[in-house]
């Protein structure tokens, strides 16, 4: 993969996995927002993948929807004990909240949930490093980001 994403879009993944917000289709998959306000269109094909949310469409790296989908395609291995802590969040209004800081929000959810932080981030980096591993193309689709 050219360019990665914040480490944190992992929990954001975990949050779509265990709030069941990813429906896998035959080539595509649709990926709903924290919110669940808005649906992300993914769509792949062999080692192509591509996206309308904002990170994978503008930034051009793997946002959560494409991360959530690699995960339930079985590219990334995840576990869904560490997912399912991460369920009900909405990232959305914590993104705002925190002016973007990824980091802090996540580290706002860690904390106010009592989670154990190290064993956590341990697992998160090693994901991190087979994404960084994998080899795909995150292409700019056909479908614009929505509004």
């Amino acid at each position: 993969m050219d360019k990665l994403p914040p480490i944190e879009k992992i929990y954001e993944a975990y949050s779509a996995i265990a709030d069941g917000r990813v429906t896998l289709k035959d080539g595509s998959a649709e990926v709903f927002s924290s919110d669940r306000k808005k649906s992300y269109t993914v769509s792949f094909d062999g080692d192509v993948y591509s996206s309308n949310d904002n990170s994978t469409y503008w930034q051009g790296y793997a946002g959560y929807p494409v991360i959530a989908v690699l995960f339930m395609q079985g590219r990334l291995s995840f576990n869904k004990e560490t997912a399912d802590l991460f369920k009900d969040i909405n990232w959305n209004s914590l993104n705002k909240e925190y002016k973007r800081d990824y980091r802090a929000a996540v580290h706002s959810v860690i904390e106010e949930r009592g989670l154990e932080k190290e064993s956590i981030e341990e697992e998160t980096k090693k994901i991190y490093g087979s994404l960084k591993d994998l080899d795909i193309v995150i292409k700019r689709g056909k479908l614009r980001p929505l509004k």
